[in-house]
């Protein structure tokens, strides 16, 4: 959801969303996208689970030609009403916003003295609860599948060792990365370990992979579902569905006849991933891991 300086990926949703009349931005953030939507001409029905930066895009576009939701693209009550407003496309901009990191209140940065929270939406368990009290294998789990971390069950022991101090500030979890992995570990590694810390502590993957399907039933023929990822789970999840949605046969290859729907839900398009240029990522380096993926639909299942 790092909206600024990405205009490679802002082009190329707009340019998705050419022609459509109702469009849903399931992650406003600030309003970026949104206001470009909108500016198509299109109604737009802007989602989001942060009440603060729902409120910012609120104040920033006003009521003309939008409806706001708080809550997750993913809460049932959500997606009920995603499919009452009967979009035509649907784009999902995933990760954190560049507000949400930069405000050390809510605690998504590593900056020294940052509280550990993390919660998107101020609701569940915050990180310094989840490193407190998560076993041992629960943990090497997070870090290997949401952190890419070889070395995920020596940090998962070393966080367990430190813990009988609670972990509070983001000072804890740097030191313990650290002691674990080594002194000269640096910004990128504890930029990559918050992050799946976050991502665990908002279900983030397993939000995504249970409304992408529902998403993609809540539009008509030749509609669109777009997302933008910045984590390699969230391209995996993304990836896999649409390609396996692509497919006319999902039979296992051994099986002599098909029992499966025997017919492609849509197709890619565009075929590959959009990734910002060069320049771009020269001037945000946080957008580096950025994909823009986007399925059109035949129709619902």
């Amino acid at each position: 959801m790092i909206e600024r300086h990405l205009p490679v990926l802002a082009e190329a949703v707009a340019e998705l969303a050419a022609g459509c009349r109702r469009v849903v931005d399931g992650t406003v953030g600030s309003g970026g996208h949104a206001e470009r939507l909108r500016a198509t001409g299109a109604e737009v029905l802007a989602v989001d689970r942060d009440p603060d930066a729902l409120a910012r895009a609120r104040e920033r576009l006003g009521d003309e030609g939008m409806s706001w939701v708080a809550g997750r693209f993913g809460d049932p009550a959500v997606l009920d009403e995603i499919a009452r407003f009967r979009p035509d496309f649907v784009l999902l901009d995933l990760g954190v916003s560049s507000e949400q990191l930069d405000t050390d209140g809510r605690g998504f940065s590593f900056r020294p003295g940052v509280p550990l929270d993390m919660r998107m939406d101020g609701q569940g368990r915050t990180a310094s609860e989840l490193l407190n009290r998560l076993p041992e294998s629960e943990l090497a789990e997070l870090f290997r599948e949401y952190g890419d971390e070889r070395r995920s069950r020596r940090l998962a022991a070393t966080v367990v060792r430190r813990r009988q101090t609670p972990f509070t500030t983001s000072d804890d979890l740097v030191n313990a990365i650290r002691a674990a992995l080594g002194p000269r570990t640096g910004p990128a590694t504890f930029a990559r370990l918050f992050q799946a810390v976050r991502i665990a502590v908002n279900d983030e993957l397993g939000e995504l992979r249970r409304a992408l399907p529902v998403l993609r039933d809540a539009l008509p023929p030749q509609g669109r579902l777009a997302v933008i990822s910045y984590h390699s789970g969230e391209d995996r999840i993304v990836k896999h569905l649409f390609r396996e949605w692509a497919r006319a046969c999902v039979c296992p290859p051994a099986q002599p006849v098909c029992t499966c729907r025997g017919r492609a839900l849509g197709i890619l398009d565009p075929a590959k991933p959009i990734v910002p240029t060069d320049a771009e990522i020269a001037a945000n380096p946080r957008a580096r891991s950025a994909r823009l993926r986007a399925f059109r639909t035949n129709g619902a299942a």
